[in-house]
């Protein structure tokens, strides 16, 4: 029987300049030797598993009787990763989820020899958030699958020739996973969630829903989809607004409709004056014979 492959770490690499990052400083600063200790800890648990673990209510309460700390404290230095970036505060709230892509970036160096000798390189999914050119030869990442043999919810290039019906049910699958087609989108709406709440505040999981659903009713094309989520985090915008190029769309449809309204009324006068002088002429050739 074959053994099961191992996806943790025996040990990783920690920079001689830690304790020269300023988020260190302020997090030692703040709390003490605890901060950096409840750091470390939560470093070596992602490690033991791979590159990222799941958490729950009870995560805060395990941590202080393995520590020695207090519950209370443990929970205020947590926020603090969190909001200083030392976590991924989008998948914790979402998920629970405690990774970062620097974390990443180690895990990868961690295995880079072990998967040398491996066969198969190592699948990683929804909580990957490294993109393409990050990401190691021999880490296979679903989210950068195009094959319609995968999973649904990733083929787009597929999605965008079957039909309406098609195309709405991949929507729906794309909420309820939490996860867009094109892989370069979710990446531009995770960057684009920081940013919001960065000026805004927290997010809660139903906001972050509606902010897809409401994306998805702007534009059913993923470039479109792309260039409204990109302007709204450039602009620094708590909603998603159509793009430019949608706008002109929309008025020209509507002037063009406006005009071929008027030049239509004017056409049909004119013919009926035509049909008018034409008759007349009839009538008067009529006479004449």
């Amino acid at each position: 029987m074959a053994r099961p492959k191992t996806r943790g770490l025996l040990y990783f690499p920690l920079d001689i300049d830690f304790f020269e990052d300023n988020k260190i400083r302020i997090l030692k600063a703040r709390y003490k030797s605890d901060g950096v200790q409840i750091y470390l800890f939560l470093l070596c648990e992602i490690y033991r598993k791979g590159y990222y673990i799941k958490v729950d209510d009870d995560f805060e309460y395990i941590i202080s009787d393995e520590l020695g700390i207090d519950q209370n404290k443990v929970k205020q230095v947590l926020n603090f990763l969190l909001k200083r970036s030392l976590f991924d505060n989008t998948l914790f709230n979402s998920d629970k989820v405690l990774t970062s892509a620097g974390i990443q970036k180690r895990y990868q160096l961690g295995i880079k020899e072990r998967m040398r000798k491996s066969k198969e390189p190592l699948e990683v999914g929804r909580y990957w958030l490294l993109n393409k050119n990050e990401t190691e030869p021999f880490i296979k990442c679903t989210l950068f699958e195009d094959n319609s043999g995968n999973l649904d919810s990733f083929s787009w290039k597929n999605e965008c020739n079957s039909s309406e019906k098609s195309l709405n049910k991949s929507k729906e699958n794309n909420i309820k996973n939490n996860i867009f087609q094109l892989p370069e989108l979710e990446q531009a709406f995770q960057l684009y969630l920081v940013v919001r709440k960065s000026n805004f505040g927290d997010i809660l999981p139903e906001q972050i829903q509606a902010l897809r659903e409401d994306l998805l009713k702007l534009s059913d094309n993923p470039e479109e989809q792309l260039a409204i989520v990109k302007k709204a985090t450039a602009s620094g915008w708590k909603s998603f607004y159509p793009s430019r190029k949608q706008e002109k769309k929309t008025k020209k449809k509507i002037g063009f409709t406006n005009y071929s309204g008027g030049r239509k009324y004017e056409m049909d006068s004119l013919e009926l004056d035509l049909l008018g002088i034409q008759e007349g002429k009839q009538d008067g050739s009529d006479k004449k014979r």
